[in-house]
Parts: structure tokens; C-alpha cells; sequence
């Protein structure tokens, strides 16, 4: 797994290497209708331009893969072409506290926005999923600014998607991951996207493998392993403090 892991993070970031824009789509798929996934975040490292996706979760929280981060980090919110990119705004990264580059799992990481977002007709959040185990639409949707060939670079500049199936999760390989597989998804440069099922945000794109011809195996972290970090990690930092002293109190 070690070996794999190696792989697919040189996979899905070689678009993110120095000298490397974020210029090109998903395999597969079609143009995005400008604007029409307002909840997608373009992220890139100020000075290095490297770059990742990802998404609005909380007017002051987007969430991606903890793979992306860099040391300068700027989100850039309602794009849809990178040609005309907004004003960046500032953030703190929260990458999960297990995550190994060197292990595919724990592959999450919340930004907290220095500059919370104004939510708009371009600008919105996603829904979560909720914390029952309720059941996930096989039929799901990818959507970024990576490369829209596995194997070659073709840029395009403006944000694409495409239409995935989800298989068995134990044909994953990890525990907390979901996975797809074929000739249509993300590619370089896709990494922290969502995988979005029924109009619920279920996965975060992580890592890709490839099985030697056409089809492609695409694994996502799975959010609903993750919604009690997620949701303990954005309460206000006086809920924080007022939780922690509780608690203390309560052992008494």
C-alpha cells in the first residue's frame, strides 16, 4: 500500500509542482455551467502556485485533502475560470492530526478563512452528509480544474465535471475510503475536490491508480468517517473552551 500511495500522490500532484497551473478539466465530462457549483473552491500556494480543489462547508470553512497543504495558502471562491480569478483570501490549515503522506487514509483538512465568505448567487456552501448512516447514491458527481486527459496535459482553464459510479467499498483498499472506477474522473491536479451524491457533498477525491488501460481507480476520503472532527474543529473557539472546562468539571 506504501508503494501505491507513493504513486498516486505523484498522480494527483504533479499538477500541483512548481511551474504547473491549474489549467485543465476532469477526463470525461463536460464543461461546468459557469457559476452552476458555487460551492467550489480553486486552492493555491501564493508563492509556489501550487494548486489543489475544494469546497465551502461554512461560510468560513472549506474543506479539501490533506495532501494540499502548502505554506501560503489562498482560496479563491466563486471561479470558474482560472484565466480571472478573484481575490484570494487568507487561511489556516486544520489538516487531520493522523494524516501520514506517506498512508492514504485521514486524507482531510479544513481551512479556516481569515475573511469568512459573502454568500451569493456564486458563493454558497454544500450540504454534509448527516450523522446517521443513511445510504449513498451510487450515481455521484466529480468536478475540477485537473487535467482532462490521464496522460497527457490539455489544458482548459475552466471547471469540469463528469458523472461516476461508485463500487463495493472493499475493492478500496482502505477503510474510510469510497471509490470509483473507469475512463471518466479526476485526474491531476483534482485532488481535494468533492464527490458529490444527491446533492450531498460524500467524499473528498484523494488518490487515483492506474490499472494499466483505460479504467482508472479513484478513491475518495469518506466524510461521514470524519463528521465529528469536522464538526468539533469548527465551533467557535469560546464553544471550545466552555466544552473543555465542562468537561472538566464534570469529573468532579
Amino acid at each position: 500500500m506504501s508503494i501505491l500511495w507513493h504513486v498516486t500522490c505523484l498522480l494527483l500532484l504533479r499538477s500541483c509542482a512548481p511551474g504547473f497551473s491549474m489549467q485543465d478539466g476532469i477526463v470525461g465530462g463536460k464543461v461546468s455551467v459557469p457559476h452552476s457549483r458555487p460551492y467550489m473552491v480553486y486552492i493555491r500556494d501564493k508563492f509556489t502556485k501550487q494548486a489543489c480543489g475544494g469546497f465551502l462547508v461554512r461560510e468560513d470553512y472549506v474543506l479539501t485533502a490533506a495532501h494540499c497543504r502548502q505554506h501560503h495558502l489562498m482560496v479563491y471562491l466563486g471561479v470558474h475560470d482560472t484565466n480571472c480569478l478573484p481575490d484570494g483570501v487568507e487561511v489556516d490549515p486544520f489538516p487531520h492530526p493522523k494524516f501520514n503522506m506517506r498512508r492514504p487514509d485521514h486524507d482531510i483538512m479544513l481551512l479556516k478563512l481569515k475573511t469568512p465568505a459573502t454568500l451569493n448567487k456564486n458563493v454558497s456552501t454544500v450540504a454534509l452528509p448527516k450523522p446517521e448512516n443513511e445510504a449513498i447514491s451510487k450515481d455521484c458527481m466529480v468536478m475540477g480544474w485537473g487535467w482532462k486527459e490521464y496522460h497527457h496535459e490539455s489544458p482548459s482553464n475552466v471547471l469540469k465535471e463528469a458523472i461516476v459510479t461508485l463500487i463495493d467499498s472493499e475493492n478500496c483498499g482502505v477503510a474510510d475510503t469510497l471509490c470509483s472506477e473507469g475512463s471518466t474522473g479526476p485526474a491531476q491536479g483534482d485532488s481535494g475536490g468533492p464527490l458529490v451524491c444527491g446533492g450531498v457533498a460524500q467524499g473528498i477525491v484523494s488518490f487515483s491508480k492506474d490499472n494499466g488501460n483505460t479504467d482508472h481507480l479513484m478513491g475518495y476520503t469518506h466524510i461521514s468517517h470524519y463528521l465529528s472532527w469536522i464538526h468539533d474543529n469548527m465551533k467557535p473557539p469560546t464553544q471550545q473552551q466552555y466544552e473543555t472546562w465542562k468537561g472538566k468539571l464534570d469529573k468532579f
